[in-house]
């Protein structure tokens, strides 16, 4: 049994801490207090996880010492915007992984840029792949991906959270694992777009794979492997993403088709959709390197109101024929 510190009560930290509660010594933190206080008192995620009854064996805090104090591992179950607070928090030597995705919406930066411009030091990494919170949370099969360049400390995070229905894979492609999972939310959009539009499924099919030749040929410029952006965190992330029904990256495109302001739209998630924040970043990233993204360029006009979703889509229509 491994003590554990999930540090962020969102959806995805309150479904791991209720799975891993099973097997290991689980502390929740919340970064508010009064939420911390709702949840302990409800044994329920109310406002992000409502489904599900949360384990009594799950501690839940709004104390970041007594989240972290013995703990042998942290997850950090953070936005992309709250992990530069979490990082700022640690204040003693602390493995740990983070689980965001998509860029920093201020600077570009990925989570691991982030993490390495911090003064924390502690073996670290990434934890990302296909999946659906509520579906983690019912103990449904599910598969991770574990980045880190520290090998062994990837062998034995991984060993930590692997079992049941939760199977966790292994990479040192930590930079190939994080722009699989930013890209994708971008196109999660273009396809929710594509469906609120009644397009059809040829489109559909076109579209997700136009957008993971964009997301590999970023991905590669970058200096990430093929193959990882063929894996899990690439292609299965963005298939989940796209096409599911629990995705909200997706919802945002429906909504945006049906002709809802953006500022609703996010307003009525009640959840981050990282997608809105990493549509421009991952352009700036795309134009430093050279590479030409017409779909990610798109959603972006959309989402900055520079075009509407049907005109976006002539836009992409009307592109000349190449090569594949």
């Amino acid at each position: 049994m491994t003590a554990l510190a999930v540090l962020g009560a969102g959806a995805w930290g309150t479904a791991l801490a209720a799975v891993l509660s099973a097997r290991h010594e689980v502390r929740l933190w919340a970064r508010d207090s009064a939420q911390a206080k709702s949840i302990a008192a409800a044994r329920r995620n109310e406002r992000y996880l409502p489904e599900i009854g949360l384990p009594a064996a799950v501690v839940v805090t709004g104390d970041w010492r007594a989240a972290t104090a013995g703990a042998e591992l942290a997850l950090v179950a953070t936005p992309v915007a709250g992990l530069r607070e979490v990082l700022g928090r640690m204040d003693r030597p602390l493995p740990f992984l983070w689980l965001c995705k998509g860029f920093e919406e201020k600077t570009s930066l990925l989570p691991h840029e982030i993490v390495a411009a911090s003064a924390v030091r502690s073996p670290c990494g990434a934890l990302s792949g296909p999946s659906f919170a509520l579906e983690v949370a019912r103990g449904l099969p599910c598969a991770l991906t574990l980045a880190s360049a520290d090998s062994a400390f990837a062998s034995r995070a991984s060993a930590q959270l692997h079992g049941a229905r939760l199977r966790i894979y292994t990479s040192d492609d930590v930079l190939g694992v994080e722009i699989g999972g930013a890209v994708k939310n971008v196109l999660a959009i273009a396809v929710g777009i594509c469906d609120g539009l009644k397009l059809g499924e040829n489109a559909r099919a076109a579209l997700v794979t136009r957008g993971l030749a964009e997301l590999a040929r970023l991905g590669v410029a970058l200096g990430a492997r093929a193959e990882t952006v063929m894996g899990l965190t690439g292609a299965g992330d963005l298939v989940l993403t796209a096409t599911g029904g629990l995705s909200r990256n997706r919802r945002v495109g429906l909504e945006l088709a049906r002709g809802r302001p953006l500022a609703e739209i996010v307003a009525s998630l009640g959840h981050v959709a990282e997608g809105v924040r990493s549509a421009r970043a991952t352009l700036e990233r795309a134009r430093a390197s050279g590479i030409e993204l017409p779909i990610t360029t798109a959603v972006a006009a959309v989402l900055e109101g520079r075009l509407t979703p049907p005109q976006a889509v002539e836009l992409l229509l009307s592109r000349d024929p190449r090569s594949e």
